[in-house]
This record gives structure tokens, C-alpha cells and sequence, in this order.
């Protein structure tokens, strides 16, 4: 945590931004003028440092709009530093430098956050580092935690392990201790989950992963399975699970979700996920102190932010291109320089 400011900070009548000029790929982000936002009751406003990359920017771009009540600006998480406050927030904050979930606006060179949602840098880590976390703990915490509720001894299969999300998701797992098979799609990617901390990596190109799953369980099978993919694993995320486990999905990218009822009644398996931008507001400030409480103390030494690459502002389109390959492993982030 950073000293505050004893001077107020010099503020942008207006800033940089990146909106879609409508629905289609990449080429449609396009950097705007826009006034800077002003920060409401309860928010900061925080001058950008870094501003993460996520599929859910790549959902947005392709739908062309928002959500019903959210900015345009793309972008779920940020890090930076805290220049301006809100009514009901200490001016003691202002020069904090902090990461922070926010419901949209990070593609920019301020964004709005609410105040208990905007987290201290980690100490040891550089706002680069930080700009990493939000997204991908917020997101492990509330599946694998709490919904899922992972426990010390369980085994949690990750796949996609070498994204944003899933790297974190490997790592807090350990530090609960619990015990983690995770997925990639490459020789590279599965030494990489392993190397930040998975007990089994599977290339889930040359390899079964439900055989994986039963080999390193000993047929137990998996207790809690954190599924980005969507319907094309169903059934093997069913043979692969615990009786009793628990099946947490993030993303309906794959093609829609076949219930297969039989196999879900026989396991006695719960099936949920979840969407964290439409998270009441409650909801996430809980997931926030937890975060606060058990993981920022770790962060640096059992849990670090993995970072795929940098990209300009300017440079979005690229930014979202190299997410679309799936080539990145760790977390892609923007930054805009003023």
C-alpha cells in the first residue's frame, strides 16, 4: 500500500477510451475521446495503470453492446491509482495504488470503481503484476470456493489451466490444499501448469483427461471441476467427477450444454456456474474481504499473477487477437500511456 497524495492529483478533462464501432472482430475496437467520469457515492475514480484482457471483453465486441446499464467502454479489472473519491469514501485514499473489479470502463485512461472493490496493491507487486488478479480471483473464489466448495484433500480439475483464470484457480487451490489435475492444449502449456503448482497436467490434445482423472484419483474422481469450455465436455466432465462432486462452469462459449440427466443422477452430481459481472454488488464485497482475509496475504509467494503480455491502448485489437488464439498463457493486459 502506497502513501497517499498531500496534493490533490492533476485530473483529464477528458480521456482515452475503447468502444466497438459495432458487433464483429477485433477490428471494430476503436479508441475514442471521451469526458472523464466523475465518481458517484461509495466509488474512486482510478487513473489506469493496467487494464486486464478477458474473454467476457471478447463476448461484449462480438454482441456489439453492453450489458442493459453498463458502460460501452470495454474492460473488467484494473490496476492504477486512485485520484479522485466519491461521497461516503475516506479522501485518505486518494494515492492509493490498487487493482480493482469493476462492471466495465478499463479500456480507458480512468476508470470508476466501488469503493470496496478496489484492493490494495499486493506488497512486493508492481501494478503490472496486480493489474493480473481481480478478475481471475474474484471469478476462482466464488466457483471453486464457495460454490463448489473446495476443501483441503479434494481433488479440483482445472481446465484451460494456463488462462488468466485458471492459473490463479491452480494456485489458490493449493494454497488450501487442496490437490489439482488441470488441462491444456499444448507439451508447453502442460509444463506450465505444472509449474505453477498442479499435481497432474494433461495435454488434453494427445491425452484422455477422464483417464487422467481416475489414474491420478485412483478412481476417485474429481471433487470439484472448474469448466470453461462448456457443452462439449458435459459427459466427460460427469465421468470424470466424484460421486457427490461438484461441476462449476464459467463460459457458454462451446456449443449449448446437453443435460445428461442419467449421469448427473447417478454421481449425484451438482452441475451450476455462474456469470460475475451481473453479481449483486453484496455479493462481490464478500468475495472481496474473503479475498482480503485469505489470499492477499499469499500473494508473491504461494500465489502469483501470471502475466501473458503487454499491448498499448491503441493496440486492443491485438490485444484481443492473442486472446482469440489461445496461444497466451497468464493474463493479457493493456496500458495506456499518457
Amino acid at each position: 500500500m502506497t502513501t497517499p497524495e498531500t496534493t490533490t492529483p492533476v485530473i483529464s478533462k477528458d480521456m482515452r477510451a475503447v468502444v466497438p464501432s459495432g458487433p464483429g472482430g477485433a477490428d471494430v475496437l476503436t479508441l475514442v475521446t471521451r469526458p472523464t467520469p466523475t465518481p458517484g457515492p461509495g466509488q474512486v475514480l482510478i487513473a489506469t495503470a493496467y487494464a486486464g484482457v478477458n474473454r467476457h471483453d471478447i463476448g461484449q465486441r462480438t454482441r456489439g453492446v453492453p450489458p442493459k446499464g453498463a458502460t460501452d467502454v470495454f474492460g473488467l479489472e484494473v490496476s492504477g491509482k486512485i485520484v479522485a473519491v466519491g461521497d461516503g469514501v475516506s479522501p485518505l485514499r486518494v494515492g492509493e495504488e490498487v487493482c480493482a473489479l469493476i462492471n466495465g470502463g478499463g479500456y480507458a485512461d480512468y476508470s470508476i470503481a466501488e469503493n470496496g472493490l478496489a484492493l490494495a496493491r499486493p506488497k512486493g507487486q508492481t501494478l503490472r503484476e496486480s493489474a493480473g488478479l481481480p478478475e481471475g480471483l474474484f471469478t476462482c473464489w466464488f466457483n471453486v470456493v464457495e460454490l463448489g466448495r473446495l476443501s483441503a484433500g479434494n481433488w479440483l480439475l482445472v481446465h484451460g489451466g494456463t488462462s488468466g483464470v485458471g492459473s490463479l484457480t491452480i494456485q489458490v487451490a493449493k494454497l488450501l490444499g487442496a490437490r489439482v489435475i488441470a488441462t491444456a492444449g499444448s507439451d508447453e502449456k502442460r509444463a506450465a501448469c505444472e509449474s505453477f503448482g498442479a499435481d497432474r497436467a494433461v495435454n488434453y490434445r494427445s491425452e484422455d483427461f477422464v483417464a487422467a482423472v481416475q489414474e491420478a484419483t485412483g478412481g476417485h474422481g474429481a471433487d470439484v471441476i472448474l469448466d470453461m469450455v462448456g457443452g462439449i465436455y458435459a459427459e466427460r466432465n460427469l465421468a470424470a467427477v466424484a460421486m457427490d462432486g461438484r461441476i462449476m462452469h464459467i463460459s457458454g462459449q462451446a456449443p449449448a450444454w446437453s443435460s445428461p440427466l442419467r449421469l448427473i443422477m447417478e454421481k449425484r452430481a451438482v452441475v451450476s456456474g455462474s456469470l460475475l459481472r451481473p453479481l449483486p454488488l453484496e455479493r462481490k464485497l464478500k468475495i472481496a474481504a474473503a479475498l482480503k482475509e485469505r489470499v492477499w496475504p499469499a500473494i508473491g509467494t504461494a500465489v502469483k499473477p501470471v502475466i501473458d503480455s503487454v499491448f498499448p491502448l491503441n493496440e486492443a485489437a491485438e490485444a484481443h487477437r492473442r486472446l482469440e488464439t489461445s496461444r497466451h498463457i497468464g493474463k493479457i493486459l493493456l496500458q495506456p500511456t499518457r
